[in-house]
């Protein structure tokens, strides 16, 4: 017997949850419009007007039970006002970064205010490349530049930077663009922070994010931060703004290895639920700032 489209949404709902996820209502309808090429709001509407379950719902949610991503499913990942493709082999852009890209965009349109003419940016580590995308849409007169180590991951990135005249590398943010060394007007990075010993909670990050986007290397899960922070020193001009993501637990760490780094004007940024996400600082207008002492971060 066919089921109604309400009905075939009132079932998944209850499958996802009881499978553990928070946002099953959600899911249901965004992968029952993921089929129909419904927006949510469409499903919910002819859920109650009238319709049958498309073809291939039940399947998908049963994938989706098993804690498949999502994004993974529907191949696509909203972030601010981008629709990303994504998928198998490469980090799923999080709401929390939307913040750090909001401080970027801040920072952009006051440096063009000031007069600042096409600033250069430089995503270091920019996974799907959700940043950099983000900032050539939203600040067209931005130089984008974003560099990648992973293959898979560079592959989506080419996707979603295709036709924003960002510049996208493939290599390693310790060592990227020596040709923009001291000439960089913002520096942004999510670089992986997660401590070898934290593996997450969720079978979504933990099954199906890449080890190479998570895991930070050390102890602490800073190494690969502290290589993001000294590139940042070495790509900036002086006065530029460096933003960073990291854990809640590694504000503190950050935000002391900005200073001792000698960056100016350090300060936390949160996201949307509040929690400790990201530290900005700025180099000095006179000099450079310091790059040794890398290795004496502590919480």
């Amino acid at each position: 017997m066919t089921r109604s489209l309400g009905q075939a949404v009132r079932w998944a709902e209850q499958v996802l949850a009881e499978a553990g996820i928070d946002s099953a209502r959600t899911d249901a309808l965004l992968l029952a419009g993921h089929l129909t090429g419904l927006s949510r709001g469409e499903v919910e509407a002819r859920a109650i007007i009238g319709g049958d379950e498309p073809a291939g719902y039940a399947e998908l949610v049963a994938e989706r039970a098993r804690r498949i991503p999502l994004q993974h499913l529907t191949g696509v990942a909203h972030f601010r006002y981008l629709t990303l493709a994504v998928g198998p082999g490469v980090f799923v852009p999080r709401p929390e970064t939307e913040t750090v890209v909001q401080a970027v965009v801040d920072e952009l349109r006051e440096q063009l205010a000031a007069g600042v003419h096409r600033p250069h940016v430089v995503d270091l580590g920019t996974g799907s490349g959700a940043i950099a995308a983000s900032v050539a849409h939203e600040v067209p007169q931005a130089r984008v530049h974003a560099v990648e180590l992973s293959g898979t991951a560079h592959a989506w990135a080419a996707e979603n930077l295709r036709g924003t005249r960002a510049e996208l590398v493939r290599g390693d943010l310790r060592t990227a663009f020596p040709e923009l060394e001291g000439r960089c007007d913002v520096v942004v990075s999510n670089p992986p922070y997660i401590p070898a010993d934290a593996v997450p909670r969720e079978p979504e990050a933990r099954e199906h994010d890449p080890d190479l986007a998570l895991y930070g290397g050390g102890e602490d899960g800073l190494d690969l931060p502290r290589a993001a922070l000294a590139s940042a020193l070495r790509l900036l001009r002086p006065g530029g703004f460096f933003v960073m993501e990291h854990a809640e637990v590694q504000a503190r760490a950050v935000a002391h290895a900005f200073r001792a780094a000698g960056l100016e004007d350090v300060e936390g940024h949160q996201d949307l639920t509040g929690r400790d996400r990201a530290t900005a600082g700025r180099t000095p207008l006179q000099g450079r700032a310091r790059t040794t002492g890398m290795g004496e971060w502590t919480p």
